[in-house]
C-alpha cells in the first residue's frame, strides 16, 4: 500500500508533521537512523529538504514562498467569485459558487497549516491539517456532482441540484476528515505507523478523490465535443489537467531536487500551490466558456422606454 513515510521524506506534507515512522527516521541532512524507540519522538517525519523558515516579530513562519502563492490565490479566488455572481442566467451559477467558496475555504486552511499558525505539534494541529484534507475532498466531491449539469439531468439551481450539491460536500468533506483525524489518533496512541493504518487515508484521499476528478475532467470533454460544440473548451479542460498533473509531479516526485536546487528558498509545494491555482483559474474558465451562450433572455434598458426583456436566445 501507498508509503507516506517515502512520501514524506520528499515533501514536506502537513500531515508529515503529525505521522510518525515505525521504520527509521531521516534527518534533514539525509541521515538515517534505525535504532531509535518512536514512542519518544515528537516530531512527524522530517523531510530532507524544505523551503526556509523566516522570523517575523518573534513569530515564526514557514513556507514563505508558499504563502505568498496562497494569498495570491485567495485573491484570484475572490475575483473568480464576483464574476460568477455577475452572470445571473448562467448554468450552474449557483453550484460553482459553493465550489470556489469550498476551494477558497481550503486555502485559508492551507495557509494555516503551511505557516505555522497552528504550529506542528500543538494540540490542535492534526485537526488543522484534517480539516484542510477534509475540505479538499469536498472540492472533488462537488465537481463529481458538478459535473453532470452539463447533460441537463436535472434544473440546476433548484432546491434538488443545491441538495446534491451540499450533500455530496458534505459527505466528502465527513470522509475525508473522519479519515484523517482518525489515522492520526491511531498513530499518536501506536506512537509508530503501519501501512495497515493509512489505508484508508490513502484510499479516501487519493484514490476515490482521483476517481472523483476523472469522472468530472471526461465529462468537461464529452460536453465540449457533443454538446457545445466548441473544441475551445476541450483545449482548457487538457490544459487544467496538464497543470493538476504537473503539481502532483512537483510535490511528490522531485520536491527535494527542487528545495536543493533553489538552495532552500521554495520547494514543491509551492510549485504545486503555484499548479493547483492555474488549475482551478481553468475549472472557472471552462464553465465560464460552456455557459457564455446559454442566457435564457438578455435584459436592455432604454432612457425612454424602460426595461425591455429579449426572450430570443443569444
Amino acid at each position: 500500500m501507498f508509503d507516506f513515510e517515502k512520501i514524506c521524506s520528499k515533501t514536506p506534507l502537513p500531515l508529515c508533521a503529525v505521522i510518525k515512522s515505525g521504520r527509521h527516521f531521516i534527518l534533514s541532512n539525509s541521515t538515517t537512523i534505525h535504532d531509535f524507540n518512536p514512542q519518544s519522538l515528537h516530531t512527524g517525519i522530517l523531510p530532507r529538504c524544505y523551503a526556509r523558515s523566516i522570523d517575523v516579530a518573534n513569530t515564526m513562519i514557514f513556507n514563505v514562498g508558499n504563502s505568498f502563492v496562497n494569498i495570491g490565490a485567495l485573491g484570484v479566488l475572490l475575483m473568480i467569485l464576483y464574476n460568477i455572481r455577475q452572470k445571473f442566467t448562467a448554468i450552474g451559477r449557483a453550484e460553482y459558487l459553493h465550489f470556489f467558496q469550498l476551494a477558497l475555504l481550503m486555502i485559508i486552511f492551507t495557509l494555516i497549516v503551511n505557516t505555522g499558525a497552528s504550529p506542528p505539534g500543538s494540540a490542535s494541529y492534526p485537526y488543522f491539517v484534517a480539516i484542510q484534507i477534509g475540505f479538499a475532498g469536498a472540492c472533488c466531491w462537488n465537481l463529481l456532482v458538478n459535473a453532470f449539469l452539463g447533460f441537463n439531468l436535472w434544473e440546476d439551481g433548484t432546491k434538488k441540484s443545491m441538495f446534491l450539491t451540499r450533500g455530496a460536500t458534505f459527505i466528502g468533506f465527513a470522509a475525508n476528515f473522519l479519515a484523517a483525524i482518525l489515522t492520526f489518533k491511531t498513530v499518536k496512541t501506536t506512537g509508530t505507523m503501519d501501512k495497515a493504518h493509512t489505508t484508508a487515508l490513502f484510499v479516501i484521499t487519493y484514490v476515490i478523490s482521483g476517481i472523483m476528478l476523472l469522472v468530472y475532467t471526461v465529462c468537461q470533454l464529452l460536453i465540449s465535443v457533443f454538446v457545445v460544440h466548441n473544441l475551445w473548451v476541450a483545449g482548457a479542460v487538457m490544459l487544467g489537467v496538464f497543470f493538476f498533473v504537473a503539481g502532483q509531479i512537483l510535490v511528490y516526485g522531485v520536491s527535494d531536487k527542487i528545495c536543493k536546487g533553489a538552495n532552500h528558498y521554495i520547494d514543491g509545494l509551492f510549485c504545486g500551490s503555484l499548479c493547483n491555482l492555474f488549475t482551478l483559474m481553468m475549472v472557472y474558465k471552462i464553465w465560464d466558456m460552456t455557459t457564455d451562450d446559454d442566457l435564457e433572455f438578455s435584459v436592455t434598458i432604454h432612457n425612454e422606454d424602460g426595461v425591455v426583456y429579449n426572450n430570443a436566445l443569444k
